[in-house]
Protein backbone atom coordinates (compact mmCIF):
# COMPACT_ATOMS: atom_id res chain seq x y z
CA UNK A 1 0.00 0.00 0.00
CA UNK A 2 1.28 3.48 -0.92
CA UNK A 3 1.65 5.86 2.01
CA UNK A 4 -1.28 8.21 2.37
CA UNK A 5 -1.03 11.98 2.89
CA UNK A 6 -3.93 13.84 4.46
CA UNK A 7 -6.27 13.84 7.45
CA UNK A 8 -8.87 11.36 8.68
CA UNK A 9 -11.61 12.49 11.04
CA UNK A 10 -11.54 9.63 13.57
CA UNK A 11 -14.19 8.99 16.21
CA UNK A 12 -12.23 7.87 19.27
CA UNK A 13 -14.25 5.37 21.24
CA UNK A 14 -14.14 4.93 24.99
CA UNK A 15 -11.40 2.70 26.34
CA UNK A 16 -8.81 3.80 23.79
CA UNK A 17 -6.08 6.35 24.43
CA UNK A 18 -5.24 8.75 21.62
CA UNK A 19 -1.95 6.84 21.24
CA UNK A 20 -3.94 3.59 20.90
CA UNK A 21 -5.84 5.10 17.97
CA UNK A 22 -2.61 6.03 16.20
CA UNK A 23 -1.10 2.58 16.85
CA UNK A 24 -4.17 0.79 15.52
CA UNK A 25 -4.29 3.00 12.42
CA UNK A 26 -0.66 2.20 11.71
CA UNK A 27 -1.66 -1.45 11.67
CA UNK A 28 -4.79 -0.90 9.58
CA UNK A 29 -3.07 1.28 6.97
CA UNK A 30 0.40 -0.32 7.14
CA UNK A 31 1.89 3.15 7.48
CA UNK A 32 4.27 4.50 10.12
CA UNK A 33 3.98 8.26 9.68
CA UNK A 34 0.75 8.99 11.55
CA UNK A 35 0.07 11.47 14.36
CA UNK A 36 -2.93 12.69 16.35
CA UNK A 37 -3.89 16.29 16.96
CA UNK A 38 -4.51 16.42 20.69
CA UNK A 39 -5.20 13.88 23.40
CA UNK A 40 -8.56 12.70 24.66
CA UNK A 41 -8.81 10.87 27.99
CA UNK A 42 -9.32 7.08 27.66
CA UNK A 43 -12.86 7.36 29.06
CA UNK A 44 -13.71 10.28 26.77
CA UNK A 45 -14.92 9.83 23.21
CA UNK A 46 -15.39 11.87 20.11
CA UNK A 47 -13.59 13.73 17.35
CA UNK A 48 -9.85 13.10 16.99
CA UNK A 49 -8.39 14.30 13.66
CA UNK A 50 -5.44 12.11 12.70
CA UNK A 51 -2.77 13.26 10.24
CA UNK A 52 -1.02 10.93 7.80
CA UNK A 53 2.21 11.31 5.85
CA UNK A 54 3.20 14.88 5.06
CA UNK A 55 0.07 16.13 6.85
CA UNK A 56 1.68 15.19 10.19
CA UNK A 57 3.43 18.55 9.91
CA UNK A 58 0.04 20.08 10.70
CA UNK A 59 -0.51 18.18 13.96
CA UNK A 60 0.92 20.90 16.17
CA UNK A 61 -1.12 23.52 14.33
CA UNK A 62 -4.41 21.69 14.88
CA UNK A 63 -3.83 21.52 18.63
CA UNK A 64 -4.20 25.31 18.60
CA UNK A 65 -7.78 25.13 17.34
CA UNK A 66 -10.91 25.75 19.37
CA UNK A 67 -12.97 22.72 20.31
CA UNK A 68 -16.50 21.81 21.31
CA UNK A 69 -17.56 19.22 23.87
CA UNK A 70 -20.63 17.77 25.50
CA UNK A 71 -20.11 16.90 29.15
CA UNK A 72 -22.06 15.90 32.23
CA UNK A 73 -21.23 17.67 35.49
CA UNK A 74 -22.11 15.64 38.59
CA UNK A 75 -22.57 17.75 41.72
CA UNK A 76 -21.64 16.71 45.25
CA UNK A 77 -18.53 14.64 44.56
CA UNK A 78 -14.82 15.51 44.40
CA UNK A 79 -12.27 12.99 43.07
CA UNK A 80 -8.51 12.97 42.60
CA UNK A 81 -8.88 12.81 38.79
CA UNK A 82 -11.74 15.34 38.63
CA UNK A 83 -13.97 12.73 36.99
CA UNK A 84 -15.97 9.75 38.22
CA UNK A 85 -13.17 7.27 37.42
CA UNK A 86 -11.00 8.62 40.24
CA UNK A 87 -10.83 7.99 43.96
CA UNK A 88 -13.53 9.88 45.83
CA UNK A 89 -11.94 12.48 48.12
CA UNK A 90 -15.08 14.25 49.34
CA UNK A 91 -18.85 13.91 49.12
CA UNK A 92 -21.27 16.67 50.01
CA UNK A 93 -25.04 17.14 50.00
CA UNK A 94 -26.28 19.20 47.07
CA UNK A 95 -28.39 21.93 48.59
CA UNK A 96 -28.42 24.43 45.72
CA UNK A 97 -31.43 24.58 43.44
CA UNK A 98 -31.43 23.61 39.80
CA UNK A 99 -31.62 27.26 38.74
CA UNK A 100 -28.72 28.20 41.04
CA UNK A 101 -26.65 25.37 39.57
CA UNK A 102 -27.38 26.57 36.04
CA UNK A 103 -26.38 30.15 36.88
CA UNK A 104 -23.20 28.91 38.53
CA UNK A 105 -22.19 26.96 35.42
CA UNK A 106 -23.03 29.76 32.99
CA UNK A 107 -21.01 32.24 35.06
CA UNK A 108 -17.84 30.58 33.74
CA UNK A 109 -18.44 31.80 30.21
CA UNK A 110 -15.58 34.09 29.22
CA UNK A 111 -11.95 34.07 30.31
CA UNK A 112 -10.76 32.61 33.59
CA UNK A 113 -7.57 31.28 35.14
CA UNK A 114 -7.61 27.49 35.24
CA UNK A 115 -5.12 25.34 37.14
CA UNK A 116 -4.22 22.25 35.06
CA UNK A 117 -5.08 18.94 36.76
CA UNK A 118 -2.45 16.61 38.16
CA UNK A 119 -3.89 13.85 35.98
CA UNK A 120 -2.84 15.42 32.68
CA UNK A 121 -0.15 14.95 30.06
CA UNK A 122 1.52 18.28 30.82
CA UNK A 123 5.22 17.91 31.57
CA UNK A 124 7.17 19.32 34.49
CA UNK A 125 10.94 18.82 34.40
CA UNK A 126 10.50 16.26 31.65
CA UNK A 127 7.94 14.16 33.49
CA UNK A 128 4.20 14.04 32.79
CA UNK A 129 1.96 15.22 35.59
CA UNK A 130 -0.12 12.05 35.57
CA UNK A 131 3.04 10.01 36.15
CA UNK A 132 3.80 12.09 39.22
CA UNK A 133 0.18 11.78 40.36
CA UNK A 134 0.36 7.99 40.15
CA UNK A 135 3.40 8.15 42.42
CA UNK A 136 1.29 10.01 44.94
CA UNK A 137 3.00 13.33 44.28
CA UNK A 138 1.19 16.63 43.98
CA UNK A 139 3.14 19.63 42.74
CA UNK A 140 2.18 23.27 42.40
CA UNK A 141 0.84 24.20 38.97
CA UNK A 142 0.60 27.69 37.61
CA UNK A 143 -2.87 28.82 36.46
CA UNK A 144 -3.37 29.34 32.76
CA UNK A 145 -5.80 31.76 31.15
CA UNK A 146 -8.42 29.87 29.12
CA UNK A 147 -11.51 31.06 27.31
CA UNK A 148 -14.97 29.53 27.48
CA UNK A 149 -16.51 30.95 24.33
CA UNK A 150 -19.96 29.47 24.84
CA UNK A 151 -21.85 27.38 27.38
CA UNK A 152 -25.24 25.84 26.62
CA UNK A 153 -27.28 23.75 29.05
CA UNK A 154 -28.74 20.71 27.29
CA UNK A 155 -30.36 18.71 30.09
CA UNK A 156 -30.62 18.69 33.87
CA UNK A 157 -31.55 16.17 36.56
CA UNK A 158 -32.17 17.41 40.08
CA UNK A 159 -35.04 15.12 41.14
CA UNK A 160 -33.15 11.90 41.76
CA UNK A 161 -30.32 10.92 44.07
CA UNK A 162 -27.69 12.20 41.64
CA UNK A 163 -27.90 15.81 40.56
CA UNK A 164 -26.26 16.73 37.28
CA UNK A 165 -26.21 19.05 34.29
CA UNK A 166 -25.40 18.02 30.74
CA UNK A 167 -23.95 20.95 28.82
CA UNK A 168 -22.21 21.92 25.58
CA UNK A 169 -19.06 24.01 25.72
CA UNK A 170 -16.92 25.73 23.10
CA UNK A 171 -13.48 26.55 24.47
CA UNK A 172 -9.94 27.56 23.67
CA UNK A 173 -6.92 25.29 23.47
CA UNK A 174 -5.60 24.05 26.80
CA UNK A 175 -8.99 24.01 28.52
CA UNK A 176 -9.65 20.99 30.74
CA UNK A 177 -13.36 20.20 30.96
CA UNK A 178 -12.71 18.03 34.03
CA UNK A 179 -11.23 21.04 35.76
CA UNK A 180 -14.10 23.24 34.64
CA UNK A 181 -16.53 20.78 36.26
CA UNK A 182 -14.59 20.79 39.52
CA UNK A 183 -14.32 24.60 39.48
CA UNK A 184 -18.08 24.95 38.97
CA UNK A 185 -18.74 22.50 41.80
CA UNK A 186 -16.42 24.41 44.09
CA UNK A 187 -18.17 27.69 43.32
CA UNK A 188 -21.53 25.98 43.93
CA UNK A 189 -20.32 25.03 47.41
CA UNK A 190 -20.92 21.30 47.10
CA UNK A 191 -18.10 20.12 44.85
CA UNK A 192 -18.41 18.49 41.46
CA UNK A 193 -16.71 16.23 38.95
CA UNK A 194 -17.10 15.21 35.33
CA UNK A 195 -19.34 12.21 34.69
CA UNK A 196 -18.85 11.91 30.92
CA UNK A 197 -17.20 13.73 28.02
CA UNK A 198 -17.63 13.69 24.26
CA UNK A 199 -15.74 15.96 21.86
CA UNK A 200 -18.08 17.05 19.09
CA UNK A 201 -15.84 19.37 17.07
CA UNK A 202 -12.19 20.26 16.47
CA UNK A 203 -12.00 23.31 14.21
CA UNK A 204 -13.95 22.28 11.07
CA UNK A 205 -13.96 18.56 11.94
CA UNK A 206 -17.43 17.53 13.10
CA UNK A 207 -18.67 14.52 15.03
CA UNK A 208 -21.25 13.61 12.38
CA UNK A 209 -18.47 13.23 9.79
CA UNK A 210 -16.14 11.14 11.98
CA UNK A 211 -15.44 7.42 11.54
CA UNK A 212 -14.65 4.66 14.00
CA UNK A 213 -11.60 2.46 13.52
CA UNK A 214 -13.84 -0.39 12.36
CA UNK A 215 -15.41 1.84 9.71
CA UNK A 216 -11.99 3.00 8.52
CA UNK A 217 -10.90 -0.62 8.23
CA UNK A 218 -13.96 -1.33 6.09
CA UNK A 219 -13.12 1.57 3.75
CA UNK A 220 -9.59 0.14 3.44
CA UNK A 221 -10.90 -3.33 2.60
CA UNK A 222 -13.18 -1.87 -0.07
CA UNK A 223 -10.38 0.23 -1.59
CA UNK A 224 -12.23 3.48 -0.83
CA UNK A 225 -9.73 5.33 1.34
CA UNK A 226 -9.79 8.28 -1.07
CA UNK A 227 -13.38 8.92 0.05
CA UNK A 228 -12.43 9.57 3.68
CA UNK A 229 -8.91 11.02 3.36
CA UNK A 230 -9.12 14.82 3.53
CA UNK A 231 -6.50 16.99 1.86
CA UNK A 232 -4.08 18.87 4.10
CA UNK A 233 -5.12 22.22 2.67
CA UNK A 234 -8.63 21.69 4.05
CA UNK A 235 -7.22 22.41 7.51
CA UNK A 236 -6.47 25.97 6.47
CA UNK A 237 -9.38 27.04 4.28
CA UNK A 238 -10.12 29.91 6.65
CA UNK A 239 -6.91 31.63 5.52
CA UNK A 240 -6.65 33.59 2.27
CA UNK A 241 -4.86 31.91 -0.63
CA UNK A 242 -2.22 33.08 -3.10
CA UNK A 243 -0.01 31.35 -5.61
CA UNK A 244 3.44 31.99 -6.98
CA UNK A 245 4.19 33.13 -10.47
CA UNK A 246 6.15 30.47 -12.41
CA UNK A 247 9.49 32.21 -11.90
CA UNK A 248 9.03 32.06 -8.11
CA UNK A 249 8.17 28.35 -7.85
CA UNK A 250 11.72 27.40 -6.88
CA UNK A 251 11.80 30.00 -4.11
CA UNK A 252 8.59 28.52 -2.73
CA UNK A 253 9.82 24.94 -2.95
CA UNK A 254 12.96 25.92 -1.01
CA UNK A 255 10.93 27.72 1.65
CA UNK A 256 12.48 31.11 0.84
CA UNK A 257 10.84 34.44 1.59
CA UNK A 258 8.48 35.72 -1.07
CA UNK A 259 7.80 39.26 -2.24
CA UNK A 260 4.42 40.60 -3.26
CA UNK A 261 5.65 40.78 -6.82
CA UNK A 262 6.24 37.02 -6.90
CA UNK A 263 2.63 36.23 -5.94
CA UNK A 264 -0.83 36.57 -7.43
CA UNK A 265 -4.36 35.78 -6.26
CA UNK A 266 -5.01 32.03 -6.29
CA UNK A 267 -6.88 31.31 -9.51
CA UNK A 268 -9.12 28.58 -8.05
CA UNK A 269 -10.05 30.47 -4.89
CA UNK A 270 -13.86 30.75 -4.55
CA UNK A 271 -13.37 34.29 -3.23
CA UNK A 272 -10.34 35.79 -4.92
CA UNK A 273 -10.86 39.01 -2.97
CA UNK A 274 -8.92 37.36 -0.12
CA UNK A 275 -5.89 37.01 -2.34
CA UNK A 276 -6.20 40.55 -3.69
CA UNK A 277 -6.43 41.98 -0.19
CA UNK A 278 -3.39 39.97 0.87
CA UNK A 279 -1.36 41.26 -2.06
CA UNK A 280 -2.41 44.86 -1.52
CA UNK A 281 -1.52 45.41 2.11
CA UNK A 282 -0.51 42.18 3.81
CA UNK A 283 -3.76 41.96 5.76
CA UNK A 284 -6.00 38.92 5.93
CA UNK A 285 -9.52 38.91 4.62
CA UNK A 286 -12.14 40.09 7.08
CA UNK A 287 -12.63 37.61 9.92
CA UNK A 288 -9.50 35.60 9.07
CA UNK A 289 -6.78 35.49 11.70
CA UNK A 290 -3.88 33.23 12.48
CA UNK A 291 -4.38 30.54 15.17
CA UNK A 292 -1.30 31.71 17.10
CA UNK A 293 -0.50 35.26 16.00
CA UNK A 294 -3.63 37.28 15.38
CA UNK A 295 -1.69 40.37 14.28
CA UNK A 296 0.22 38.75 11.41
CA UNK A 297 -2.16 36.31 9.70
CA UNK A 298 -1.27 33.24 7.71
CA UNK A 299 -1.76 32.51 4.01
CA UNK A 300 -2.12 29.34 1.98
CA UNK A 301 0.49 29.43 -0.76
CA UNK A 302 0.12 27.36 -3.95
CA UNK A 303 2.73 26.98 -6.66
CA UNK A 304 2.03 28.16 -10.20
CA UNK A 305 0.49 24.78 -11.11
CA UNK A 306 -2.04 25.06 -8.24
CA UNK A 307 -0.46 22.60 -5.81
CA UNK A 308 -0.85 23.53 -2.13
CA UNK A 309 2.71 23.89 -0.88
CA UNK A 310 3.05 25.90 2.33
CA UNK A 311 1.71 28.28 4.92
CA UNK A 312 3.33 31.72 4.92
CA UNK A 313 3.11 34.71 7.22
CA UNK A 314 3.41 38.34 6.19
CA UNK A 315 6.26 40.30 7.84
CA UNK A 316 5.31 43.96 7.88
CA UNK A 317 8.83 45.21 8.69
CA UNK A 318 10.37 43.50 5.66
CA UNK A 319 7.23 43.63 3.51
CA UNK A 320 7.89 39.99 2.65
CA UNK A 321 6.15 36.68 3.24
CA UNK A 322 8.00 34.22 5.50
CA UNK A 323 7.56 30.44 5.50
CA UNK A 324 5.72 28.99 8.51
CA UNK A 325 5.28 25.35 7.45
CA UNK A 326 5.97 23.39 4.28
CA UNK A 327 3.54 20.75 3.00
CA UNK A 328 4.29 20.40 -0.70
CA UNK A 329 7.22 17.98 -0.46
CA UNK A 330 6.78 14.27 0.15
CA UNK A 331 8.84 12.28 2.64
Amino acid sequence: MIDLNGVINVYKERGYTSFDVVAKLRGILKQKKIGHTGTLDPDAEGVLPVCLGSATRACELLTEKDKEYEAVLLFGRITDTQDITGTVLEEHPVTISEEEAKRCLLSFQGEYDQIPPMYSALKVNGKKLYELAREGKVIERQPRRVTIYELRILETSFDGEEKWIRFAVTCSKGTYIRTLCEDVGRKAGCGGCMKSLRRTRVSSFLEQDSLTLAQIEQYRDEGRMDEILLSTERLFLRFPAMQTKPEADKLLQNGNKLSKGSLRAYRDEPNEEAGRVALSDGKAAEGVTGPIDDIQPWYRIYDSTGRFTALYQYEEAERLYRNVKMFGTQE
